[in-house]
């Protein structure tokens, strides 16, 4: 199982959590790096600057966004490798900073993970 969450929401280190993974470029204001439980900090899955510049959490940009953000994740497979490896040894949460829960990069790598779990 894939799960989301905010880094600013309670962590929920649990069994059911499982391996926590930062996929955010940029480290989140005023967290500090114990206080995230991570298993990683996985910088390359997360939308290069470029296009997450041009996005600027403008919410009519988001199908746009999408598509370019999947093209990024497909252009780069191996990024996504240890997510991939640890989602196949059990449950993995992916935790993202932005404000926004319902559009985000993190729910758009979720949904590519499960799909490449499929193959």
């Amino acid at each position: 199982m894939i799960e989301i969450a905010r880094v600013y929401d309670h962590p929920r280190k649990s069994a059911k959590s499982g391996s926590r993974y930062l996929v955010e470029r940029l480290w989140p204001r005023g967290m500090k790096k114990e206080s995230l439980q991570l298993d990683g900090w996985l910088k390359d899955v997360a939308p290069s600057p470029a296009l997450r510049k041009w996005y600027g959490h403008e919410v009519e940009r988001w199908p746009e966004f999408r598509k370019r953000y999947l093209a990024e994740l497909r252009a780069n497979p191996e990024a996504c490798q240890p997510l991939v490896e640890a989602a196949r040894r059990g449950n993995v949460t992916l935790l993202y900073s932005t404000r926004d829960t319902e559009h985000n990069s993190a729910l758009l790598l979720r949904a590519f993970l499960a799909s490449k779990l499929e193959e």
